[in-house]
């Protein structure tokens, strides 16, 4: 089971984190005038292009998108200073449900307020890739694929040159990270085609998926946590003699496995 603290760097997570990314980035491009909006760099370097040029107002255009990038960055943290782990939402369910709200909104936005959404996607797409930083205690981007590429084709290097398969797996998983940005880009294109502007929801739905695998995972983490704490222990004693009895009454009948499954899942919501 994974505690409250890992479940927000786990593959699984990871991954339904990633497909988002690479659904906008499609999005912003076929939908919203052909802008990748998850990242900056391409944005940074048209402003620089654009200096060169002596075009100031083409310039301030791309320096828009990468304020608003860097605010969500600036936000993230802030939330993670101010709330951290007190409350009954953590603070990187509460990122997700902020990012969440954009894509809802951006689905209701026309055409002409393109620049603008670019703008929400590159905010809430900066506070996703600040707060959902590593993978099993490594770094990774949800956003992106560039470094994930780096990450992941160093460690199978190294794996494959001093014959270590830990770190051939580690590299795999971000192969495999990058390949579900590949589906949520394609996922993306086909989508876009029949819901225009709309497709964006698609997104919201994987981010609520996402915010219900970090609630599950936290409510089973409390209630194991919990498990042997002083008055639920005490207040478990009956249901745990009620279950044992219910086992020794199983055995040679052929339904052991069946009595050990709903016993485990009662014992667990019984002592919550």
């Amino acid at each position: 089971m994974l505690t409250s603290k890992k479940v927000s760097e786990s593959i699984r997570l990871g991954s339904i984190l990633m497909f988002s990314g690479g659904f906008l980035d499609a999005y912003s491009y076929l939908v919203r005038g052909q802008v990748f909006a998850t990242a900056e760099t391409g944005n940074i370097a048209l402003m620089g292009i654009s200096l060169a040029r002596g075009d100031l107002a083409v310039a301030g255009r791309y320096l828009i998108p990468v304020a608003a990038y860097a605010a969500g960055i600036f936000l993230t943290e802030w939330i993670r200073m101010r709330v951290g782990e007190n409350g009954t939402v953590h603070w990187k369910e509460g990122i997700l449900w902020l990012e969440l709200l954009v894509m809802v909104l951006a689905g209701f936005m026309p055409q002409k307020w393109n620049s603008l959404v670019n703008c929400l996607i590159g905010f809430s797409c900066a506070m996703q890739v600040e707060a959902f930083r590593k993978m099993h205690g490594m770094a990774f981007a949800t956003t992106m694929c560039t470094g994930n590429l780096r990450s992941g084709t160093e460690l199978l290097a190294v794996g494959t040159l001093e014959n270590n398969g830990e770190q051939r797996k580690y590299g795999l998983w971000y192969y495999w990270i990058d390949l579900v940005f590949v589906a949520g880009a394609a996922a993306s294109a086909l989508l876009c085609q029949v819901l225009a502007e709309r497709a964006v929801w698609v997104c919201a739905a994987a981010l609520l998926s996402a915010i219900l695998f970090i609630r599950y995972h936290r409510r089973m983490a409390a209630a194991l946590a919990g498990l042997f704490s002083g008055e639920k222990v005490k207040a478990g004693i009956p249901v745990i003699c009620f279950l044992f009895h219910q086992l020794r009454g199983a055995v040679g009948k052929g339904s052991v496995q069946a009595h050990l499954s709903l016993s485990s899942r009662f014992l667990v919501f019984a002592l919550l």
